[in-house]
């Protein structure tokens, strides 16, 4: 997009002759609204600035919060380790007695498979008394349940075993969870981060253009009002050496209606049968357009048009060179007069082919396509003015 800014100063003074005092307060309106509108724009990216910066320091302490807490999983995840190392060991003392049991029983049955009941019938008949009988029997039976008490204690190791594995999967999947979790939020958090931070950049940098537009502007206009001055001091001295009355029916002297092309003479008699300065693409066209982020509009004077750097351009018809040299904002910049108050107009170029004087013919090299104070790569940016005023170039090409 291209703004009302010191471009038109430029074609003030080259095109002073044809220009009238009205159209010069017309120039200075504009670039005063487009001075109030940069100003609204600046204040509008200073409060997104600050909303942004405020949303990033949130999101900081948010990463900080969340650091403290991955820093106190990270103990209770050792402490669980630790307790996993204890479980681990109580598992295996319980292996080990389960095994123990296990051999125990194993020798009790090994016996009772060898005794068989004559190992019974042997105690009984063994016995010289009744009473050692007895106790042969009460000796039998505490074996017995001492037997059973080495099954029991064999099943209880087996289930203290299981509870304990269940105990340990558990608290490893849940830990396991929670840091996953943890982790997850913390990359959500970073990424926000990250997207708030770029967004902030591309505000602060919007900003910085708005604020050197505005300065630009801001010249511009104390040299277009000092044009005015010097333009009403002589249309009084004009006025006085003529002898006009006062009542001359209102108007200030030279004051011309806006400049409008003339479709009939010169350039404008060439309307629809131009070729475009160079080949490549339109990608910004004439006219008002909307901002793509704030809800603002910007005007551009002319057409961008995209092509491979070094291209040639190409000038649209006859006519002398007027500039040709850097212009800030504009780069490398040609302007050829065609005559009847028409201009042509060449941003842009990484090389200039001609020098101020030069008469060209149509369709001759001016310049080369370059990116000097682009902000969008290799491109050409192209106006066509009558007496100083803007023009949409489209109808001009077929």
């Amino acid at each position: 997009m291209r703004l009302l800014t010191a471009i038109n100063l430029l074609m003030l003074v080259l095109a002073l002759p044809l220009l009238s005092y009205a159209g010069a307060k017309e120039d200075l309106q504009d670039i005063k609204k487009q001075i109030k509108e940069k100003n609204r724009l600046i204040t509008k990216t200073q409060k997104v600035e600050t909303k942004v910066s405020g949303e990033l320091v949130q999101i900081q302490k948010s990463l900080a919060e969340k650091q403290s807490t991955l820093v106190a999983l990270g103990r209770d995840l050792a402490v669980v380790e630790k307790g996993v190392d204890r479980t681990l060991q109580d598992i295996e003392k319980e292996r080990q007695e389960a095994e123990r049991k296990k051999a125990q029983i194993n020798r009790r049955v090994a016996a009772l498979y060898k005794g068989g009941d004559t190992g019974n019938l042997r105690v009984f008949f063994s016995s010289e008394s009744f009473p050692q009988m007895s106790e042969n029997l009460r000796y039998m039976r505490s074996i017995l349940q001492n037997d059973k008490k080495l099954f029991q204690q064999y099943n209880d190791n087996v289930q203290r075993l299981n509870k304990l594995k269940q105990q340990l999967e558990q608290d490893a999947a849940r830990k396991e969870g929670i840091r996953r979790s943890m982790e997850a939020k913390k990359r959500e958090i970073e990424q926000e981060k990250s997207r708030k931070a770029t967004y902030l950049v591309k505000v602060r940098q919007d900003k910085q253009g708005y604020l050197t537009s505005l300065q630009e502007l801001q010249a511009n206009a104390a040299r277009l009002q000092s044009m005015i001055r010097k333009l009403e001091a002589k249309s009084r001295k004009a006025y006085s050496a003529k002898g006009r009355s006062k009542g001359s029916e209102g108007k200030q002297p030279g004051v011309t209606a806006k400049a409008t092309p003339v479709p009939g003479r010169g350039l404008g008699a060439q309307k629809g049968k131009l070729s475009l300065p160079v080949r490549g693409n339109i990608v910004d066209r004439f006219g008002r357009h909307k901002h793509p982020d704030f809800d603002s509009f910007t005007v551009s004077n002319g057409i961008s048009i995209q092509a491979p750097a070094g291209s040639a351009i190409h000038a649209i018809d006859d006519g002398e060179v007027i500039f040709a040299n850097y212009f800030k904002g504009y780069g490398n910049m040609i302007i050829v007069d065609h005559g009847e108050g028409f201009f042509s107009l060449y941003a842009h170029a990484s090389s200039i082919a001609k020098r101020v004087g030069a008469k060209v013919t149509r369709n001759e090299v001016l310049a080369s396509v370059g990116d000097v104070d682009s902000t969008k790569g290799p491109m050409l940016y192209f106006e066509i003015r009558y007496q100083g005023k803007p023009v949409d170039p489209s109808p001009w090409f077929r």
